[in-house]
This record gives C-alpha cells, structure tokens and sequence, in this order.
C-alpha cells in the first residue's frame, strides 16, 4: 500500500466520530446458533474502540435474528426450514430476542446500556419519522446507549425491506451523521477475481474509485446464511462514498480484528475511499429512502442535459415510460443500458405518456398553462444512484 493511501486510511480511522459497525450473520452463528463467545470478543472489540477517541459513538447494525430464529425452532419442531414469507417473519421474532439478550449480555460486562431499534424502509420513507428516529438516535447517543440496530424483519414485506443489513448500514449513515463505515464479514475482504473462479485471488487493500469497479465480476457467490453476499456490501460502501463517507471490509472472524485495525499500525481487510465531492444529505435521502416506482427513458440530448450540463429533465428529451406512477412518485432515469440517475417527478407516468417528446408550447396546448416546465427538476434529482 502507498504511503498516501496509508495516511488516508489512518486518518479516517483515527478522527471517526460516529461510527457504523455492521456484523453479518455468518460471524455471528454457526450450526449451533450464536457464537456468544465470539459475540462477547466483538463487544469488547467494540468498547476498545469507542474508547480510544473522547465522545466517538458507535451504532451496532447486527444480522443473525433469521439465521438464531431456525436453529431455536429446529429444537422443538419441524417447521425450521419453512421459507413462506409469514414463517421468515415468524423466525424472525423468535431469533431477535436471542440475538438482544446475547448483545445485551455482551455488553453488561463493560456496564454499557443498549437500546432496540427495529427498522423498516417505510420507516425512513416518511419524512416526519424519519426525523423522529433521527431524534430518538441522537437522544440514545447523548446518554451513552449503544443503539443496536436490524431490519424488523416481522412485519416487512417486499416494499418495505431494505433487502439486507448492508443497506440498512448505508442509510443509517445518513440518518446518524456517521463519518465511518466498518463491515464486519466473513470473507478476508475484497477480492480482486471472484473467488468462486479463482481461490487464490489477493484482497485489495485500498480502493480508491470503488465506482470504476465491476463489482459484478469480481463478486463471488452470497454465503449460506447471509441475505447480502460482497456484491450488497460493495453496493452500500458505493452509496456511503456519495455522501463522503468511506467503508472499511474486515475479517469478522478474526480474533481483535478491531482493535487490531484502529489501535494498531497492522491492518487486513479493505478500506474503500469516499468520493472527492459528496452529495448532499437531502438528495441521498430523497434517492434512497423508497424503491422507484417507475423508469422513464430519455435519449442522448437529455441525457447530456443532466450528466455534463447540470439541467432539469424536459419532456422532449422522454421517449418511453415504464410503471404506473402518481405525480411526485420517484423514478429512475435510464439512457440505454446506462443508468443516468433518480428523481421526483413533477408528473404522473399517465402525464409523463401525453408530453413525453414535446417542446414547451406543445406541453402547454397539450395540459394548459398550469405545468410544469420540466418532469424532474435538477433539485430533485441525484445522478449515479446505486440502485
């Protein structure tokens, strides 16, 4: 590693104040349910390093409710290896009151409070809960709690979840003002080939522009009891990256990984760097806060528009739109195979079908004078979503 390189991560390390500390499933259970000695380790890991800064604050994001929920039920009956969705979400309840109690556990040898937070995407979606939570973490933070946080995996439907914790991290990052990242995995950290195809392939230390990577070539296959796998955790370092933030990938495994990492010269795993210009807190919450309920196609000239220009998205750059959609829904952006970005449409997609392709006089022979002059406004708007 270039000395620039190690004084970039060693900065990031040492001035975090507020850090995400995500554990996937796969280092904390085995065939026999939670590892709670390795959990207690990871607890201790942690004090070490929330103590090595004055006020440096840590929020948990914990995998492993799913993955505790069936080695419990397989005790006591048949229906462990049931996968309908109200038995996923049934599982679920079962197994985060033993990962709590086990964390909770963890953390009383180091007379640290813990706090509950269960999550859903609707939860963020909603600007006034979203603002609640904000509160609550901030509160829980200022007394000395250690939020640990998961999906609420019971109540979720598809339009609900974040799809794994790895996504719940990125948008957590928003939502607490994090300035660091740790993923906490059971792979050594980023490959530079798929390992399914190459064993021996080195981990990448440093990743300086994780967005020229193809992150779908280098990833290999989800572990078994994991919902994310590399690919989602190179994802959620991607959307972190956007709001200045870097993402560090370690062994969980690994005996004092995290002391190891923060307190020591000697460092594993993968540090990815955060982009030069971040985007503003609004606009990532704005294109992460709900899945897009609709795409809408836009040719050459508009796609210039808004990539090198700067503009808002008109109605003569539209050529096709996907979905059914309400005015002020969010949408994709797409030119070609190429992803342009996401936005709040100022129309809805029965609109966006009547105007797509005309000029500004046509549109308003076409809706009368009350319009909008463009379908998403740039204000609206963040390029290069990590969808």
């Amino acid at each position: 590693m270039l000395e620039s390189q190690i004084a970039i991560r060693t900065q990031a390390l040492t001035s975090a104040t507020t850090i995400i500390v995500k554990i996937g499933s796969a280092v904390l259970t085995d065939a026999q349910g939670l590892k709670r000695a390795h959990m207690q380790h990871l607890a201790d890991q942690i004090q070490i390093v929330a103590k090595q800064r004055k006020n440096r604050r840590i929020i948990l994001v914990t995998s492993a409710a799913v993955a505790a929920g069936r080695t419990i039920l397989a005790k006591y009956s048949e229906k462990a290896g049931e996968q309908t969705l109200s038995a996923k979400q049934a599982i679920a309840a079962i197994g985060q009151c033993q990962l709590m109690q086990a964390w909770d556990q963890a953390f009383q040898k180091h007379k640290k409070p813990t706090a509950q937070v269960l999550l859903t995407r609707d939860d963020l979606k909603d600007r006034q809960r979203y603002l609640n939570i904000r509160n609550t973490f901030s509160e829980l933070l200022s007394w000395q709690v250690l939020p640990i946080v998961n999906e609420n995996d019971t109540v979720s439907v598809h339009e609900l979840k974040f799809g794994d914790n790895d996504n719940l991290a990125s948008l957590l990052v928003n939502v607490v003002n994090a300035d660091l990242v740790v993923n906490l995995t059971s792979a050594e950290g980023v490959r530079a080939e798929d390992p399914a195809k190459n064993p021996e392939a080195d981990v990448v230390s440093f990743i300086d522009d994780i967005f020229s990577l193809d992150i779908k070539k280098i990833c290999g296959s989800k572990t078994l009891v994991g919902s994310g796998g590399m690919y989602s955790k190179l994802k959620a370092a991607q959307r972190t990256a956007q709001l200045g933030v870097p993402t560090i990938i370690l062994p969980g495994n690994q005996a004092n990984i995290l002391e190891t990492t923060f307190c020591t010269n000697t460092f594993c795993g993968t540090f990815i760097q955060s982009v030069y210009k971040p985007v503003s807190r609004r606009k990532y919450w704005l294109a992460y806060q709900t899945q897009p309920a609709g795409t809408v196609f836009v040719d050459q000239g508009a796609a210039n528009a808004l990539l090198k220009d700067g503009h808002s998205l008109l109605p003569g750059g539209i050529y096709n739109v996907q979905g059914i959609f309400p005015k002020g829904a969010l949408v994709r952006i797409v030119h070609g195979e190429e992803e342009v970005g996401v936005g709040l449409s100022n129309y809805s997609a029965q609109e966006i079908r009547k105007i797509m392709g005309l000029k500004r006089l046509e549109v308003a022979a076409c809706l009368g004078n009350a319009h909008y002059p463009c379908v998403v406004h740039r204000d609206n708007l963040l390029l290069h979503a990590v969808l």
